[in-house]
C-alpha cells in the first residue's frame, strides 16, 4: 500500500521576523507534543500526521526520539522540507513547527 503524500507546493513558506517568531514562542509555549516519533523513525504516515496537525492548528509541538543528536537534526531537517513547515523553536527532543493554512487561525504582528 503506497501512501499518498499531500502536495506541499500549494503551501507558501513564510520568512519570519524575529516579533513574529517570538510571539510564536509564547503561543507555543503551553503545547504538548501531537507527534511523536519513536523507534521507527519517520515514515510516510508520520509524515502525514504532522502535515494534519499543520493544517488544523498551523502551530504544533514534535516529539523527536533520536540516538543521537545528528539524526535528531536530520530528521528534523526532513520534516521541515517534507511539510513546508518553519522551524520556531527546539528544546531538547522537542519542536515546535509553524505552517500558515488557508483559514489563517493564528493572527502574527507585523
Amino acid at each position: 500500500m503506497v501512501e499518498c503524500l499531500p502536495n506541499i507546493d500549494k503551501y507558501v513558506v513564510m520568512k519570519l521576523s524575529t516579533k513574529q517568531i517570538s510571539h510564536l514562542r509564547s503561543l507555543a509555549h503551553a503545547l504538548k507534543p501531537v507527534v511523536m516519533i519513536g523507534d521507527k523513525g519517520l515514515t510516510d504516515s508520520v509524515v502525514n500526521e504532522i502535515n494534519l496537525a499543520l493544517d488544523s492548528h498551523e502551530l504544533i509541538k514534535v516529539k523527536v526520539r533520536a540516538e543521537d543528536r545528528e539524526s535528531r537534526e536530520q530528521m528534523i531537517n526532513t520534516i521541515t522540507k517534507k511539510t513546508a513547515a518553519e522551524r520556531i523553536q527546539q528544546i531538547g527532543h522537542i519542536v515546535t513547527l509553524f505552517r500558515r493554512s488557508k483559514a489563517m487561525k493564528i493572527g502574527l504582528p507585523a
